[in-house]
């Protein structure tokens, strides 16, 4: 009993280390992002570098609002192709997948989860590149497929397994003793799946949602490779433009002084775009709790 006790008494203290460890890595991110980007923001303007058109560092010149609505196009396809495909995977998966086929996709799902964002990258870069080159090149849009739409197709493959995996979840955590009521009253088995079950999950399926959009706001390497990274505002669906993540990444390897306070700027700016999206996660898991 004693052992138990000491036990039980040192895991407690591993899991407080823990959770401790956790929130100052998470303070000494937020001090040293805030810290250099709020003084920047001030001394720069607010207005000038939010809602400025152009980014050139060697005139002095650091506006990313061609880069905030890079990332927000690049999202908005992500989403617009990602969020059914994903939730009607789940749907298939969870209420009409035989369970043989099951055991090879539900681990297809999770293996996909795990790919290093470069592979995508580079699967956009030899497939999806030549492809939609050749589509816009026959409609007579000059592209090298280096575009908003084939990165908004590669992140929109990318979040796929976050909403799969955490709607099906969802789905199969709803009581079965709902299914069974619905069809003992005389409902279809789909009109059970998509009016009853699917909406008794909506929490766990908007949580689903948010975390892919994070995942696709947040995401750089692959992006670096198909998007172009032009720092301009986007010219339509076939020309190339550049998130925040990527401006980062690009630039923060060279730069030094004023540029690099800017860049860590921009990276407090993406910060807080996190941070709404995780407040919204945390609203939407409290409404599914009550």
């Amino acid at each position: 009993m004693n052992q138990n006790n000491v036990l039980e008494n040192v895991m407690k203290w591993v899991f407080f280390l823990s959770a401790v460890t956790s929130i100052l890595a998470l303070a000494a991110i937020c001090y040293f992002i805030f810290a250099r980007g709020i003084p920047f923001i001030a001394d720069y303007g607010f207005t000038d570098f939010l809602f400025g058109e152009r980014w050139s560092p060697t005139n002095g010149t650091y506006g990313i609002a061609p880069m905030i609505v890079g990332s927000l196009y690049m999202t908005l396809i992500a989403m617009i192709l990602g969020i059914p495909t994903g939730i009607f995977t789940a749907v298939f998966m969870a209420f009409y997948c035989p369970p043989k086929l099951h055991k090879i996709l539900k681990p297809a799902t999770n293996l996909m989860a795990g790919i290093p964002s470069i592979v995508f990258g580079y699967f956009g870069l030899v497939v999806l590149v030549p492809a939609i080159r050749d589509f816009a090149r026959s409609w007579g849009i000059p592209t090298n497929g280096m575009s908003i739409l084939t990165a908004g197709i590669i992140l929109a493959i990318m979040i796929l397994p976050t909403i799969i995996s955490m709607s099906e979840s969802s789905l199969r955590a709803v009581p079965t003793t709902y299914y069974h009521a619905s069809v003992g009253l005389g409902a279809t088995h789909d009109r059970t799946a998509y009016r009853i079950m699917l909406p008794a999950a909506r929490s766990g399926i908007l949580a689903s949602v948010i975390l892919g959009l994070g995942r696709a706001i947040g995401e750089t390497m692959a992006v670096v490779m198909v998007a172009g990274n032009q720092a301009i505002f986007p010219r339509g669906l076939f020309h190339g433009a550049r998130t925040m993540t990527a401006n980062i990444f690009l630039e923060m390897a060279y730069a030094s002084g004023t540029h690099q306070n800017a860049l860590i700027a921009t990276g407090a700016v993406l910060f807080v775009f996190i941070l709404i999206i995780n407040s919204i996660f945390a609203i939407v898991k409290r409404q599914g709790v009550k």
